[in-house]
């Protein structure tokens, strides 16, 4: 705690030290916010609590389900979790995984193992900022890199670390189970309702109204991270003399691309593998209210980032000449 106080004393020194500064790195966190996240992530939360409280998510799932779901074998709302994660972008991987948690629509185990490979960069936002900031040609291999490796670890990891996952038996006879039955038996049918009798179910206005405040707050919140994440580069430029370009995706991916721009694009994927501290907060809010763990979360990433750097390697010594192009 010693070392937290020292560190957060020297932030605060240095924003009063240099003010003009540590609101430039302050704007950029905020118009990154404003810019990329609101327009790209507010309509996708609100659209997805919705969903989640009117409990459509199998449904919605339904989709995708017959080719993803005998593939990994999961369940329907897993499936959601994994399609919304992997399309709409960071964090609603961990957005939507905590929101099915808490209304007990996934196990515990389900969800860590949504975790370690569902709360990835948008496809998006890789293809219209990243790639055109990185000045890449190819499209394909960079993809792969970015979704491919995580939608083959998960695969992975559920044939040998989450073997024991719920399979989806049919129990069709509702009305025959008690609450607490059901509740018992939920991890194992989609089809078994959580709702306690004589509960009245939740109207659309009402499913409308608490996914809008849910959505608006963790806004707020991510917005907050990425203020406070852009301003801890403000020591170290201070400290080097320059802008730390090389060190900002670590801390927040989005303005530390824009920092690096097109220079080092190897480092940059790497970068995005791994999503940089600010998306580990981020995370971290996300699933805060859940007994859910962030080590996990944290130590998959490393991981991928890992495999990742494997992929491009491979690359490079297979194929050098359209290597990064």
């Amino acid at each position: 705690m010693k070392l937290i106080t020292f560190l957060f004393l020297i932030l605060t020194i240095c924003i009063l030290s240099h003010s003009t500064l540590s609101l430039t790195y302050a704007s950029l966190g905020l118009e990154l916010w404003f810019h990329k996240m609101v327009p790209s992530l507010l309509p996708f939360m609100i659209l997805s609590g919705i969903m989640v409280r009117l409990k459509l998510t199998e449904k919605m799932a339904g989709v995708l389900y017959p080719v993803i779901g005998p593939l990994y074998r999961v369940r329907k709302n897993v499936v959601y979790c994994m399609a919304l994660g992997f399309l709409c972008g960071f964090p609603m991987g961990a957005r939507v995984t905590a929101d099915l948690y808490e209304r007990n629509m996934l196990t515990r185990r389900e969800a860590e193992y949504l975790l370690a490979f569902c709360n990835n960069i948008g496809p998006v936002y890789f293809c219209s900022f990243v790639l055109p900031l990185l000045g890449r040609k190819l499209v394909f291999p960079y993809l792969f890199g970015m979704y491919g490796i995580p939608l083959l670890y998960g695969l992975a990891l559920r044939y040998t670390f989450y073997q024991d996952l719920p399979r989806m038996p049919r129990i069709r006879k509702e009305k025959d189970l008690s609450f607490s039955h059901r509740k018992e038996l939920h991890c194992c049918s989609p089809e078994i309702s959580l709702t306690p009798p004589g509960q009245p179910k939740i109207g659309l206005l009402q499913a409308v109204n608490e996914s809008v405040q849910a959505s608006l707050q963790s806004m707020l919140l991510l917005g907050g991270y990425m203020i406070l994440f852009n301003l801890l580069n403000l020591p170290l430029h201070i400290l080097l003399g320059r802008e730390p370009a090389l060190l900002s995706p670590i801390l927040e991916i989005t303005g530390g691309l824009s920092m690096l721009g097109g220079g080092l694009p190897l480092y940059s994927l790497l970068a995005l593998s791994f999503s940089g501290l600010s998306c580990i907060a981020q995370t971290y809010s996300c699933i805060s209210t859940t007994d859910l763990k962030l080590d996990g979360y944290i130590r998959h990433k490393i991981i991928l980032t890992l495999v990742c750097g494997i992929f491009y390697l491979c690359w490079f010594l297979l194929a050098p000449a359209s290597f990064l192009l």
